[in-house]
């Protein structure tokens, strides 16, 4: 592989290490939502309120704790699995950075 093409590599998985760069900070940002709605859950007594569409609705904490939970569950795995991809183009990213040095 030539120069030029190692420097296209290294672009393209720079930009691929920028999107899965900003969706780690999209899920980051959904995943503490998410925490601390779970947590004003916790603290509220009987009385949860769920928005749906324009509407307010009186919920069953149960219900709305379970839901958030799962909700939680995804994003933390969702966060490993974008952690494996950033690890991966890194990886990547540095033997390729390497080989150019190296002519």
């Amino acid at each position: 592989m030539s120069n030029n093409e190692k420097i296209q590599e290294i672009q393209i998985l720079e930009q691929q290490l920028q999107a899965i760069l900003m969706q780690r900070q999209a899920f980051e940002m959904e995943l503490n939502e998410t925490i601390n709605a779970l947590s004003e859950v916790e603290k509220s007594n009987d009385d949860v309120y769920k928005i749906t569409g324009q509407i307010m609705l009186k919920t069953d904490k149960e219900k709305v704790k379970k839901e958030l939970e799962d909700k939680k569950n995804i994003f933390e795995l969702r966060m490993k699995t974008i952690d494996k991809q950033e690890n991966s183009i890194k990886t990547k990213l540095e033997e390729s950075k390497k080989q150019i040095v190296q002519k």
